[in-house]
């Protein structure tokens, strides 16, 4: 994974692109393992990809696990968890590639958004992660409206 990432910045750093590392799968699942990855290499290309959906699903409190990471932010997957989805996941899976609608499941996506206002160096660009386009429409209506 170091050879990986260092190959990987040696190439990103010249030409300005950022890598975002994702809180997903078995080595990143907890913020300790995101933040060992993170720490093989030394780069300013290297960066957090934040999956609020899959930090809930991991077991993990979203709005902490950003705290810890919002200075190192390159990315951010919004995407929700409905109540259902987590009753059933939670704690039991690593991720998942959709979410509900934003606003409509677990996640508290003012005090999200409040976070990235007040501690991220940079802007963000959030990418919605939801099932169908409605929920897509849905979510981008809510953020705007929090933004």
């Amino acid at each position: 994974m170091r050879y990986t990432l260092m190959e990987a910045a040696k190439v990103a750093e010249p030409r300005g692109i950022l890598i975002g590392l994702e809180c997903h799968q078995q080595y990143s699942k907890t913020p300790e393992g995101l933040d060992r990855i993170y720490k093989l290499v030394k780069s300013p290309s290297i960066g957090i990809n934040y999956d609020t959906g899959n930090a809930f699903l991991c077991g993990h409190d979203p709005l902490k696990w950003l705290k810890r990471v919002v200075k190192r932010l390159v990315h951010l997957h919004a995407k929700d968890i409905s109540v259902e989805h987590g009753a059933a996941e939670r704690g039991k899976v690593t991720g998942t590639p959709v979410g509900c609608a934003c606003g409509e499941g677990v996640v508290d996506w003012k005090k999200v958004i409040d976070i990235l206002k007040k501690d991220c160096p940079r802007d963000i660009v959030l990418s919605v992660e939801c099932g169908t386009v409605e929920q897509a429409e849905r979510s981008i209506q809510h953020l705007k409206s929090l933004v």
